[in-house]
């Protein structure tokens, strides 16, 4: 199946929705989702990261402000 979005034509607020909108799709059966190993291995280095304090964290609703900002 192919899926043609006006991606070029939308804002990022209107993107983030369609991303939102799949995401939440794709929350309704977890277990259909399977991740690549090179998910682990990211988020392995990401929490040694956070543990030394070489990185810290944001709140969702904060990270998609900023976004939102940025597209504006």
């Amino acid at each position: 199946m192919s899926i043609d979005l006006p991606l070029d034509s939308m804002s990022v607020a209107e993107k983030m929705e369609a991303m939102e909108t799949i995401w939440s799709s794709l929350c309704q059966k977890p277990g259909d989702v399977q991740s690549p190993q090179w998910h682990e291995e990211v988020l392995a280095e990401r929490t040694r990261r956070l543990a030394n304090g070489e990185a810290s964290v944001s709140r969702w609703s904060d990270a998609k402000a900023r976004l939102l900002k940025l597209g504006q």
